[in-house]
């Protein structure tokens, strides 16, 4: 079994890194949007070009998540650090499994949302899965820190350089 990710599973993750912190930290022009449009009024072209920027960095990431996935199926993932213990590798199991879903659910709640006008997805797409998204990346970002710092393993590596 590989030691380290792949090189497209690297590109993948970094890429969808920063789309991701892209799409979380930069929402005003969707937010906007989507208050006039749940409001029924009328965007204006400028209104609805800023609001796609926001939509097309979200079905980059269903489908760079998609592509993610059949990766991490078809070509495996380094095991786990044998530091890490028992409990905490089940932890990351399901967080990295949570990413996923997520990488998947956001996108297609935003697509309700924005393209069908649908309230409930536009609340669970702003709501709980952008505060749980958020919420994995810090645990995500500090369970690579332990990693690398207490633990002193490799983990950090094999998602950079290899």
């Amino acid at each position: 079994m590989a030691s380290s990710f792949t090189v497209p599973q690297r590109i993948l993750h970094w890429l969808m890194a920063a789309l991701i912190l892209f799409n979380l930290l930069f929402t005003d022009a969707m937010e906007t949007a989507g208050r006039l449009m749940f409001r029924g009024q009328t965007l204006t072209p400028e209104q609805v070009s800023s609001a796609n920027i926001h939509v097309y960095v979200g079905i980059g990431v269903l489908v760079l998540g998609l592509i993610r996935l059949c990766l991490r199926l078809v070509q495996g993932v380094p095991p786990e650090p044998r530091q890490e213990p028992p409990l905490l590798r089940a932890v990351a199991k399901i967080s990295h499994w949570a990413f996923y879903a997520l990488f998947i659910a956001i996108p297609l709640a935003g697509i309700g949302a924005w393209y069908f006008g649908n309230k409930t997805a536009a609340f669970v797409h702003t709501g709980p899965l952008k505060l749980l998204m958020w919420a994995l990346i810090v645990a995500h970002i500090g369970g690579a820190l332990v990693h690398q710092f207490y633990w002193k393993t490799d983990a950090l590596k094999r998602m950079t350089s290899g």
